[in-house]
């Protein structure tokens, strides 16, 4: 007899058929393989006790601060502690409970339908603008069209084109000149058809360009403003592109100064919430979550919002994002920009860990790679 420990990041499924269960008791025992933990924040101290209880009833837990059970305060916080299985169980267990115990219970059960991404695609980033921060980004004309190319044959599925950078500190341009400057690309991309062996998205918020470009083969606008402007929004819609909805705090110009956050995870969310229902109330049909790393964050909000990124999977869309080669890595191991792949390559990874299904590059050949490995490891 020997004995093994398995990782948590295994395909239960897939061991489970392998060991030769029956095929009916396969989801229910994957079910018990995969583990949630959640913060619950201002519980009701009569609905913290009910919980216990009803969580070690069927084999889960929820911690609570000492003095809950005597109801020392009116609200604590607490963390759940859960199976997959246990979880389904308990959200039908509270909707008969008190204390919003029964608006909990729905929650639990939209967290428990999510859904991790069954692949991860690859964006690759093309600046027409000569003040991006990566210089090895920029292209000019139709001299684009290589590195478009080389990107798809490394495996690229979407390319992003933008004319005007959003680092920290950059200065917003008139869009007659953002449009002068993707211009040559993109009539060349459409005179190649090479929308045609990928789908390519505009860097744009605004209308003029984002118009011209869809009218040429582009099939998302990856808007970091989060669609503000109702007529990107309208344009979204009418051409059904895709939205992507991008978390920023402030401008470019002044989001860095600063930022303060009571929770980024849930400002976030709320964020994302309020801009969904705007672009469904204009009847965009595809949308795109990206939180905006470096958009209004410091080191540690962008941390915590890779870390917790499956936290934005019960919303029900794809997660974007988007780390590469920023400063946040120097500020974590001193490096100029041209030495932060390494960097960019853990930042990702651990985001398609935690639930991102598109992953915005500047190196693609080695994302493509790194994700590979990746899998082959789960």
């Amino acid at each position: 007899m020997w004995i093994k420990k398995l990782s948590n990041d295994i395909d239960a499924k897939e061991y489970l058929q392998d060991l030769g269960v029956d095929s009916g008791g396969i989801n229910i025992l994957a079910s018990k393989m995969k583990h949630h933990i959640f913060y619950i924040k201002d519980l009701h101290v009569g609905a913290a006790n009910i919980l216990k209880q009803d969580a070690l009833s069927i084999g889960a837990d929820l911690a609570v601060p000492r003095g809950t059970v005597t109801a020392k305060e009116k609200k604590v916080d607490a963390i759940l502690m859960a199976t997959q299985k246990q979880l389904v169980e308990l959200s039908k267990k509270e909707l008969a409970q008190p204390f919003g115990l029964k608006e909990l219970a729905h929650e639990l059960k939209v967290f428990s339908k999510s859904l991790m991404p069954k692949k991860v695609e690859v964006m690759g980033v093309i600046n027409a603008n000569d003040d991006s921060f990566f210089e090895k980004s920029r292209f000019q004309s139709r001299d684009a069209l290589g590195k478009i190319e080389e990107m798809i044959g490394h495996g690229a599925t979407i390319i992003d084109i933008g004319g005007v950078s959003s680092r920290p500190g950059s200065v917003a341009v008139a869009p007659e000149e953002e449009l002068s400057r993707v211009k040559p690309i993109v009539d060349a991309i459409y005179e190649e058809k090479l929308y045609e062996k990928a789908l390519f998205s505009i860097d744009s918020y605004e209308p003029q360009v984002i118009s011209y470009v869809l009218e040429r083969g582009f099939k998302i606008v990856n808007d970091i403003t989060g669609l503000a402007d109702d007529e990107v929004c309208k344009l979204c819609a009418s051409y059904d592109a895709t939205a992507v909805i991008m978390h920023m705090k402030g401008t470019p110009q002044d989001m860095q100064k600063d930022p303060v956050y009571d929770d980024v995870v849930l400002h976030v969310e709320e964020f994302f919430k309020e801009r969904i229902e705007k672009a469904v109330k204009f009847g965009i049909k595809e949308i795109v979550l990206d939180v905006g790393i470096g958009f209004g964050k410091s080191l540690s909000h962008n941390l915590e919002l890779i870390k917790n990124l499956e936290h934005f999977l019960h919303l029900g869309y794809p997660l974007l994002v988007g780390a590469s080669r920023k400063s946040m890595i120097d500020k974590i191991s001193s490096s100029e920009v041209k030495d932060r792949l390494a960097g960019t390559l853990a930042l990702h990874l651990k985001a398609a860990d935690n639930g991102a299904a598109i992953i915005r590059a500047h190196d693609v050949y080695e994302h493509i790679q790194a994700l590979r490995v990746r899998d082959a490891l789960k």
